[in-house]
């Protein structure tokens, strides 16, 4: 008897219409990757190939492992290949990295980014780039930063709108903690702010003029400001009285203060302020006495910065003036080493890639507080050298002729010292339409951001070595200010940067994708000075009030 055949299953019909057949997925391909490190260009591990579609978070934990065994590989008695990486005590920690792929430089156009950051995946970012510059048969070089081990949340509201002030709020600065807020304004007086709780801490009184500029002792004992009436005065930020009469000598306005590094001078730190009348006094924070006076420059000083390299690292003095020039100062006896005139106008902003560790000091992201002035001086200093161990202190100047310069004038491979000759800076850094007005470092030193009143931000990758020709490269422009951008902040974390400006918000940008993150209304006027601790953003401007922002 022949075999009866079941009776064919029914094709599924929806509404009428047959079940159109399923789509086999695309196969991903496959691409060979090449894993250097960002600062160097050297290799991580030897090239792999892999499938284009892994997911960044996989590229990440790859990373880490082909770190892991090439360390150790070079511990092991078996004769290996040399290794570039120097091998750490945190070579068994999972690091977290950023990847990026550079753009070929006739594939990037105008202001548009020149490097595409991996996001989600190879296949996603890089091989299916608007620019096509890429395919699967190339091999694709990956540049990986690594990223700093905690992660700070991007502000998304307003939690406190707070008066006091009766006239524009002209600057704002955190102590080093985060715990205090110190804010100048028009109406001559400095006020503190506890932000633990948000609300008035200590109302400061004692300038006859504007307060121009204010900042903190490293170790947050005290805090100097500086205003029109040219004088400088030293407070208790624990109970809101002056420490002793004010230090006079300027004849016309504080422009600029500046501390001396922690780690430099732990127990007294002087302080350096710069004037519209043309010099810079160094002044004794014990006795309140002038030190010495800086009489180089001819015009008003705008800028004065106190770094911790220098000479044999007993620290440097830097100055920038609306005559042209950047001055290089010895801090001990007031010597000038280097005159910097590369600028065709007024130079108005200086940075410096230690900024954010010298404004800091012994305090980190643990909160740990230092029990002793030694112990405090040993974690500046760890600090500190940690930094400049992976790239010397950099300097950048940024002027009213639209540009900026960047300058490593104390690294061993630097021509800006020895030989008695001209100092030459690194790079010249274009793009500018206008003048340049702020300039500021990532608290990790690889990425400068400079805002200027063409109402854009620029970023600078500043993560190379001096001579890999990287050192300095355009990255990208953020734009969606409509007015001039007056002051930038970074994150502790260097994930993102904030920018201030007269059309009267507040944009968070995110460094990932180089496009806006959060944008926060909510002032009435222009935005003169904002700054960014732990997780809290401050702004304060024109409408006379201070708004603190968080997640």
């Amino acid at each position: 008897m022949a075999a009866v055949l079941p009776p064919v299953k029914r094709q599924k019909v929806y509404h009428g219409v047959p079940e159109p057949p399923q789509e086999l997925p695309n196969p991903s391909p496959n691409v060979v990757v090449h894993f250097v490190n960002e600062d160097d260009g050297a290799p991580i591990a030897p090239a792999v190939n892999l499938p284009a579609n892994v997911a960044r978070e996989s590229l990440e934990a790859l990373v880490n492992q082909l770190r892991t065994k090439v360390s150790l590989l070079s511990c092991g008695s078996v004769p290996q290949p040399p290794v570039t990486r120097p091998i750490t005590q945190d070579d068994d920690e999972h690091v977290p990295y950023a990847f990026h792929v550079a753009l070929p430089a006739d594939a990037s156009k105008g202001d548009a980014p020149t490097r595409i950051v991996i996001s989600k995946s190879i296949e996603a970012d890089v091989l299916g780039h608007p620019s096509l510059a890429f395919s699967e048969e190339d091999v694709l070089v990956v540049r990986c930063a690594p990223q700093s081990v905690f992660k700070v949340r991007p502000a998304t509201r307003c939690s406190s709108t707070l008066s006091g002030h009766s006239s524009p709020i002209l600057c704002a600065s955190f102590s080093p903690t985060g715990a205090l807020l110190a804010t100048g304004s028009g109406d001559t007086h400095v006020r503190l702010w506890d932000l633990n709780t948000e609300t008035p801490s200590h109302t400061l009184v004692g300038h006859t003029g504007w307060v121009l500029c204010v900042d903190w002792d490293p170790l947050e004992r005290k805090l100097a400001s500086g205003g029109h009436d040219g004088q400088v005065r030293l407070w208790d930020p624990k109970t809101g009285k002056p420490t002793g009469e004010a230090m006079k000598g300027h004849t016309k306005w504080v422009t600029s203060l500046a501390w001396e590094p922690l780690h430099l001078n732990p127990s007294a730190p002087r302080l350096a302020s710069s004037s519209k009348d043309g010099t810079v006094r160094v002044w004794s924070s014990l006795t309140r006495k002038l030190e010495y006076t800086l009489g180089g420059h001819t015009a008003s000083v705008n800028v004065v910065k106190w770094g911790g390299g220098g000479k044999g690292g007993r620290g440097v003095l830097y100055t920038a003036s609306s005559d042209r020039t950047v001055r290089v100062w010895d801090p001990h006896g007031g010597k000038q080493l280097m005159v910097l005139n590369d600028h065709a106008h007024w130079v108005t902003t200086l940075a410096l890639s230690t900024d954010f560790v010298l404004r800091t000091g012994p305090f980190d992201h643990t909160g740990k507080r230092p029990a002793s002035n030694e112990e405090a001086r040993e974690l500046a200093l760890k600090r500190y050298e940690g930094l400049v161990n992976r790239s010397p202190e950099l300097l950048i100047s940024g002027s009213d002729d639209h540009t900026l310069f960047l300058w490593s004038l104390f690294s061993s491979g630097s021509t800006s010292v020895g030989g008695g000759g001209k100092p030459k800076p690194v790079t010249r850094l274009t793009g500018h339409q206008r003048q340049v007005s702020h300039v500021a470092f990532s608290p990790d030193g690889r990425w400068a951001a400079s805002a200027g009143w063409d109402s854009a931000v620029r970023l600078w990758d500043c993560s190379g070595s001096q001579g890999s020709g990287n050192l300095g490269k355009f990255v990208a422009t953020l734009r969606g200010h409509v007015g001039p951008v007056y002051r930038l902040t970074w994150s502790a974390d260097s994930r993102m940067v904030v920018s201030a400006s007269k059309d009267a918000t507040v944009k968070i940008w995110d460094l990932k994708t180089y496009k806006l993150k959060v944008d926060l209304p909510g002032h009435l006027d222009e935005v003169y000075c904002v700054d960014f601790v732990t997780d809290k953003i401050v702004s304060g401007g024109r409408d006379r009030t201070l708004k603190i922002w968080k997640n």
